[in-house]
């Protein structure tokens, strides 16, 4: 949730290509997915769990996810509370998010107001749509996780000439409750009317209190939808779904008295997603997790805002829920609590403490939103706010301590960025019904400006953003347990490169190999898979310009891979032209390390040697 009203249009220009998608209809035992998708491997394309606080893959490999939010085109009316126009619309994105945001997966937002516009009846033609284009994105190797998405609880709460408008619930179910006219005061953000609007504020107490059988008739929806989607994607599709967000930023409306944020999130959010679990389990969801957020206000960073919570009295979620949460900088989007821009470092005690609540609660975690305005006054800080959330995601050690503490990293993060709008600036929009406010710019909905995508003049997809920023070096799967991950992006702030992790003196022949260029590097303890460790090749590592100095070997222009090759390249499954390189290491219960740079040209041996020699001595002393 953005709380700023900002435009701005920031242009770089990549092209992508189109894919065709191919599939069966409906659910049938199949293959392995590895043989339904272009460029994969008898590895790739195994449903995912979670197992030892970890998303693991069926060879046991540790799995991180990262990719976008598709897209907030859901909250609008002009595509009928769908993500995309077209399917093709929806391949195109699913290609270029790959080859040019490196994502490997989608948080795909639904709508409840167009799944269920009449009370008891599933629009099955809504489904159909938006199966379709789910699976443009599971045809491309990108994993989903479908979203139940709602913002002020529903559009049919607000006015047509009002400022504000919402998403979610139906007209149906707002016309049970015969609100108040809705009215948010002295609000500058839109955020403000989750606890100023009392229209709002009481439609959401209603539907966490399952009032007039609200809830009862969302589980019932919900079901459906499950069980029409897995039965309208092949098996070999269906593995590529994660599992299931419920409910997006809930919030209680309003505490009965004596009632504390806490005690909501315990007596009324957790029962509710124990409900929603039963519903995934009888609509053959019964592997997949549902990926739980607690109170939105749990982690907020003003201390006027935070509330107690974080599903602190669920128990052990375990391999069932995965800790689902957002963040974003709401000092730094006033314009008024964070002055500058934010340095190395920003935010590892904020995902830190969503690494301890999820380690806590024995699951894994994913940060499902994050982001930054890319218009109006505070835009200027978004490239120093994203870097600093990224870098938070892949460790828990600021740059200038990486180097000296690596072992304190913690798990790398999976995470969604908002958002993956191609729309954007390209809108139609009239804005809660009104013909008088078509609303074309940014966003189009309550002034949000934050895709990181547009269409250019030719239809293509093009990124908004620094693509050294986006398309990031990464572990997407690793044979055993994540030690250390770092990855020094280089994005810049205009013309100021960011470089918040330089490679240390202590290290003369690692620093004369990285150079000026990208590098990241990924220390891990193995556990015998069956599967190689892998991590996703940004653009700006074309395989000849790679290098990789490894315990496994050193190697300038990884070769093809094959199952005796220690240090590989590959494309990703999907044919969308994203690469990844492999290392394979047999063993089990060893410590190993690779780092991966675009900064040398045709390195010589010995300074290959050198280099190598360094980072072992390093390893040995730093991750034993």
């Amino acid at each position: 949730m953005s709380n700023v009203r900002a435009r701005l249009l920031a242009v770089l220009v990549v092209l992508c290509g189109v894919l065709t998608v191919t599939g069966p209809p409906t659910a049938t035992a199949g293959p392995a997915l590895a043989t339904a998708l272009p460029d994969a491997l008898a590895f790739d394309g195994t449903a995912l769990t979670v197992s030892g606080g970890r998303f693991v893959d069926a060879t046991g490999r540790a799995v991180v996810l990262r990719g976008y939010d598709v897209s907030g085109e859901t909250k609008l009316a002009e595509n009928g509370g769908l993500p995309f126009a077209s399917v093709a619309d929806a391949r195109k994105s699913a290609t270029a998010l790959r080859a040019l945001g490196g994502g490997n997966s989608v948080r795909f937002l639904l709508s409840w107001a167009y799944a269920e516009p009449v009370r008891g009846q599933v629009d099955t033609a809504y489904l159909a749509a938006a199966t379709a284009q789910m699976e443009a994105f599971l045809d491309a190797g990108i994993r989903v996780y479908p979203d139940f998405h709602q913002d002020l609880y529903s559009r049919y709460l607000f006015d047509p000439d009002s400022w504000y408008a919402g998403d979610g619930a139906p007209q149906w179910a707002v016309d049970l409750g015969d609100y108040p006219d809705e009215s948010c005061g002295i609000c500058l953000f839109w955020g403000q009317n989750i606890t100023q609007n009392g229209a709002v504020k009481a439609a959401q107490y209603d539907f966490w209190h399952n009032a007039y059988g609200l809830q009862d008739s969302f589980l019932s929806m919900a079901e459906q939808t499950m069980t029409y989607v897995r039965q309208h994607l092949s098996a070999e599709q269906f593995a590529g779904v994660l599992g299931f967000d419920p409910y997006n930023e809930p919030y209680a409306g309003t505490y009965d008295s004596g009632q504390t944020s806490r005690t909501w999130e315990r007596d009324l959010l957790w029962p509710f997603y124990v409900r929603f679990r039963a519903r995934m389990d009888a609509a053959g969801w019964q592997d997949k997790p549902a990926l739980v957020e607690p109170n939105l206000f749990w982690n907020a960073n003003i201390d006027s805002q935070r509330q107690e919570g974080g599903l602190l009295d669920a128990g052990t979620l375990g391999s069932r829920y995965v800790l689902n949460t957002h963040f974003y900088d709401q000092k730094a989007i006033s314009a008024i609590l964070m002055w500058g821009k934010a340095a190395d470092g920003q935010y590892v005690t904020d995902f830190g403490t969503v690494r301890d609540r999820a380690a806590a609660a024995g699951t894994t975690a994913v940060v499902s939103e994050f982001g930054h305005p890319l218009a109006g006054t505070v835009a200027d800080k978004a490239p120093t706010v994203l870097k600093a959330m990224y870098q938070s995601l892949d460790s828990r050690v600021k740059g200038a301590d990486w180097w000296t503490t690596p072992a304190a990293s913690g798990p790398v993060l999976s995470g969604q960025q908002w958002q993956w709008d191609i729309y954007h600036g390209r809108h139609h929009e009239l804005m809660n019904g009104n013909p008088d406010k078509v609303l074309t710019d940014a966003d189009a909905w309550n002034d949000e400006d934050l895709s990181a995508v547009r269409l250019d003049d030719s239809g293509q997809v093009t990124l908004r953003q620094d693509a050294r920023l986006l398309d990031r070096l990464y572990p997407s799967a690793t044979a055993g347990t994540t030690l250390a991950f770092t990855y020094e992006d280089r994005s810049r702030d205009g013309s100021t490169t960011l470089t918040w992790n330089p490679v240390p003196g202590s290290l003369p022949n690692v620093a004369q190999l990285v150079g000026s260029g990208q590098y990241g590097l990924l220390a891990w303890r193995s556990n015998g898979a069956a599967a190689p460790t892998e991590l996703h090749l940004p653009a700006s590592f074309p395989t000849a310009s790679t290098t990789v100095v490894s315990d496994l070997g050193t190697v300038h222009a990884p070769p093809a891979y094959t199952g005796a090759t220690g240090i590989a390249a590959a494309p990703e499954p999907g044919g969308t032209g994203s690469r990844r390189l492999l290392l394979t290491a047999a063993d089990s219960g060893t410590v190993h390390y690779a780092l991966v740079t675009n900064g040398a040209t045709a390195p010589s041996a010995s300074l290959l040697a050198a280099a190598r020699s360094e980072l072992s001595a390093w390893a040995a002393q730093k991750l034993g």
